[in-house]
């Protein structure tokens, strides 16, 4: 394990729903025969199902994770993502000693900071300095080494003036700040970081993030980070493994595992109709450029291009006037921007196919939808809406410290000159 930080290896959680333990005495104590004393796997794994939350299942067991195994190198960034109940918390908290795991075993490297909920590790009734201490001695760490911290801790979660109130009375957002501090600060091995992040506001986030990549490029330890935002994850880590159902599947480079998860969210990335009773429709639609592009992911430093194509219905009597609008929308159904194309050359032809691409670094990160609409004047033929959705991610740019909160669709960028007063 030279030069590995974390290794999973066969790591499975079972959990049976609606109870706790086996369910009778004679189960509970069959279970810890077989386990601790004959040293079996336990008996009442074998019944289970994968946990697919969209199915009812015939089942009481059910594992939350299952033949997990991967490592993970000293000093790497690591996005865990996956949709809701895919596994990702759970998998922390096996690694945080939260809880233990079913089968498998997990060997790790150094101490581990983990700050999985908002108030992990906290005690209510102690103030935020007793907190601090606390949690620092837990890590191994000596009163003075966590004193020489402290201010740095303090000040990174602008708590100073209720450093000694109960933390009872903290916001959430104090919280998390406080948290997140003494788990980066303390100087940990590993780091841990869930979704908790995102309680806070914009000005900690970005300092959150600027804090761990800090801990990972500087300090050379080891971060394991869970979100959703997946402009956080590409900017912040190398590696990424994605979970499916209590699964892996798929662990690699970061930008192939977001473009894989994307393009499991974006369904309906291309668009076909080989007939309509509209005289004129749209044939085809689709995504062009890089194999992340055809899935419907393109960064905001790449230009958005798809392939549009056009037909006409047999014995149509085409009318010249014909034009397409094209919409890019919202995810909320905002009209975003359109587009005007003459059809024009479908007087001489059944079929035509057009490439449209736009300029990079103008449509905001976020998620779009494409809709198209074939007409003349007061009558429209064809009415096509949310086709082949598509997500732009943030490589790297300052919007990144927003959180992506309030900043509309479109960037503008105006010439600018000073001009005198009066």
């Amino acid at each position: 394990m030279s030069n590995i930080a974390i290794e999973f290896n066969n790591v499975g959680k079972q959990y049976r729903l609606g109870r706790v333990g086996t369910g009778t005495l004679s189960h509970d104590i069959n279970r810890w025969f077989q386990t601790s004393i004959l040293r079996r796997e336990d008996p009442y794994l074998k019944i289970g199902e994968t946990n697919d939350r969209t199915t009812k299942g015939d089942s009481d067991y059910v594992w939350a994770l299952r033949d997990i195994s991967f490592q993970v190198e000293q000093g790497d960034v690591v996005g865990i993502i996956g949709k809701n109940g895919a596994g990702k918390s759970t998998l922390l908290k096996l690694l945080s000693h939260i809880t233990s795991p079913s089968t498998g075993s997990i060997r790790y490297k150094g101490r581990i900071a983990s700050l999985l909920e908002v108030g992990t590790g906290f005690h209510p009734e102690l103030t935020g300095r007793e907190n601090i201490y606390m949690n620092g001695s837990i890590m191994g760490m000596t009163k003075a080494e966590i004193t020489r911290k402290l201010d740095e801790i303090v000040d990174f979660a602008g708590v100073e003036r209720y450093l000694d109130t109960p933390v009872k009375r903290y916001s959430s957002g104090m919280t998390v700040r406080l948290g997140f501090a003494v788990a980066a600060f303390l100087e940990p091995e590993i780091l841990v970081v869930d979704e908790v992040l995102t309680v806070g506001d914009a000005e900690f986030q970005k300092k959150a993030i600027g804090k761990m990549n800090d801990v990972a490029t500087n300090g050379g330890r080891t971060v394991l980070f869970v979100s959703h935002n997946m402009d956080s994850v590409l900017n912040l880590c190398r590696n990424g493994i994605l979970l499916e159902n209590g699964s892996v599947k798929r662990i690699g480079d970061v930008k192939t595992i977001v473009a894989e998860y994307i393009g499991g969210i974006n369904d309906r990335v291309s668009f076909q109709q080989h007939s309509s009773k509209s005289s004129v429709y749209i044939s085809s639609l689709e995504f062009d450029g890089t194999d992340s592009n055809k899935k419907g992911i393109f960064s905001f430093s790449e230009n958005l291009t798809f392939k549009i194509g056009f037909a006409k219905s047999a014995n149509c009597v085409f009318d010249n006037r014909t034009v397409a609008s094209i919409y890019i929308m919202s995810y909320n159904q905002a009209r975003i921007s359109c587009t005007e194309m003459s059809l024009s050359e479908l007087q001489n032809s059944d079929n035509k196919l057009y490439q449209l691409s736009y300029p990079s670094s103008i449509l905001l990160p976020g998620r779009y939808t494409i809709h198209v609409d074939i007409h003349i004047p007061n009558v429209c033929f064809c009415d096509q809406q949310d086709l082949c959705p598509f997500t732009i991610t943030d490589d790297g740019t300052e919007l990144l410290k927003y959180g992506r909160h309030d900043l509309g669709f479109i960037m503008l960028r105006p010439n600018v000159t000073s001009c005198v007063c009066g």
